[in-house]
């Protein structure tokens, strides 16, 4: 992989999340402007992360040796850390919860992505704000959908050949087409604002922004020549989405152009894997550390105190589960491994 600084990006987009998660979790400010502002950071941040996958997972298909190898690099990046944080909490539960069997209905819903079907444990937070045990989990399941439809994307875009941002156009153009269906066209008014924008902001309704990394991947040689204007339009593109709404189709264009340049412009490499690849372990264990301290009364103690000891635990966690979990399960010749400057003999 070409020297870039898409590692720090997805570490700082996981670090807003889990402060966004840490205001709202813990009702420091709810309703407020720090809770608004930063969930729309935080809904940035996400996107931010969908656009940096479309980029490096289409290039990890085009380096896979076939489907089989590129279906094994992302089971052995994605998987092992997230069954874990699925199981952990699930065995704690049972003191409290005193039913196996109410477990195994969180357990088996969860491992497969589909976290929607059951996101509480009985005896798990069920006094906090929130119940759920990882909301932010529901990207995961997206990513993956993601992974399994790519193969098949770009099966497709070489048909197109020169031709393929035709393609692209279509699944950015029906991906917002979706979004709008269902926040303020027909299905809008078949299902309730929250359902609706539920809906939304599932695939298809996201794959704009991967389309957009994919096409930041093909191309790539020229997106590491950044110019200062591709920053300005895209923060042109982005303000203007939150100005005028219906102008959101430039939301996925916008941000990406931000994105490429930040990691490609010339300046410090910012090598965030140095010390491995942590931006994961933060955005998968944050919310159920939060919503333990939140449980255990530190924010009613003391909130600045809760909001360091949660970010301090969910880095302490994340490099923890990343030394022990996801490293081992990778590579040798990983990106990840190599970006820490470490290959075992």
């Amino acid at each position: 992989m070409n020297t870039n600084r898409f590692d720090c990006l997805r570490l700082v987009f996981a670090t807003c999340v889990c402060v966004y998660h840490i205001i709202a979790l813990a009702a420091l400010n709810v309703g407020g402007p720090w809770e608004r502002g930063l969930a729309t950071l935080a809904e940035l941040s996400i996107q931010g992360f969908f656009i940096i996958s479309g980029a490096l997972v289409l290039g990890s298909l085009q380096r896979s040796e076939g489907i089989g190898n590129y279906a094994e690099r992302r089971l052995r990046r994605l998987y092992p850390a997230y069954a874990l944080i699925i199981l952990v909490p699930a065995l704690a539960s049972l003191p409290a919860a005193g039913n196996p069997a109410a477990s195994i209905h969180y357990v088996l819903p969860n491992l497969v992505f589909l976290n929607f079907i059951q996101p509480t444990l009985p005896g798990l937070f069920e006094d906090n704000r929130f119940m759920a045990v990882n909301g932010a989990l529901w990207t995961l399941k997206i990513e993956v959908m993601f992974y399994m439809a790519l193969p098949v994307l770009f099966w497709i875009i070489n048909r197109f050949g020169k031709n393929y941002h035709v393609f692209l156009a279509i699944l950015i153009i029906g991906a917002e087409l979706w979004r709008w269906f269902f926040t303020g066209g027909p299905g809008a008014q078949i299902f309730d604002t929250y359902y609706g924008s539920h809906i939304a902001r599932q695939l298809p309704g996201q794959m704009g922004f991967f389309a957009c990394g994919m096409i930041l991947r093909l191309m790539w040689d020229k997106a590491k020549q950044p110019r200062i204007l591709w920053l300005m339009t895209g923060a042109a593109c982005v303000a203007l989405c939150f100005a005028f709404p219906f102008m959101h189709i430039l939301k996925a264009p916008g941000l990406t152009l931000i994105i490429a340049w930040i990691a490609f412009v010339e300046g410090p490499a910012l090598n965030a894997a140095r010390f491995g690849d942590m931006s994961y372990g933060v955005y998968i264990t944050h919310f159920p550390i939060i919503q333990t301290l939140v449980a255990a009364g530190v924010f009613a103690l003391d909130p600045a105190l809760g909001i360091i000891s949660a970010l301090a635990v969910t880095f302490a966690a994340a490099f923890v589960l990343w030394n022990s979990v996801e490293k081992p399960f990778l590579h040798r010749t990983s990106h990840y491994r190599q970006k820490q400057g470490h290959l075992p003999p």
